[in-house]
């Protein structure tokens, strides 16, 4: 499910930002760049919502308004719990697969594991 919430930014000396979702209570985080800030707020909202959805607890409804003092300012962030899930759910599928017989003859007698060499060859591909 997609969901929009307000978040308060505050810029802080560092240059780094603060971000809060006021409509999601401890939903904190920061980040070292206003890009970066926005993608944490993003998944943290999105780990807050799962948390709430698992639990079957009530999702708040989005502020209207929000005050907000100089230097801060209002941002929307978009929060996909589908999106989030799919990411960071590092549950085990299995695969079924064909290679020649020779190659798997050759990785057997190298002791090489299968399923970690798939893994690391599609994080790669992947990037």
């Amino acid at each position: 499910m997609k969901y929009v919430y307000p978040a308060l930014f505050t810029p802080l000396p560092s240059g780094e930002y603060d971000v809060r979702i006021p409509d999601l209570p401890g939903c904190i985080t920061c980040g070292k760049d206003l890009a970066d800030t926005i993608e944490m707020a993003e998944d943290a909202a999105a780990m807050w919502l799962c948390d709430a959805e698992d639990n079957q607890e009530k999702i708040p409804v989005p502020s209207k308004e929000l005050n907000v003092n100089h230097p801060q300012f209002l941002n929307f962030v978009v929060a996909d719990t589908e999106e989030y899930r799919r990411e960071n759910d590092n549950r085990a599928v299995k695969k079924t697969l064909t290679i020649p017989s020779w190659l798997n003859a050759k990785a057997e007698k190298a002791g090489i594991n299968f399923s970690q060499t798939l893994q690391d060859a599609l994080k790669e591909r992947l990037g």
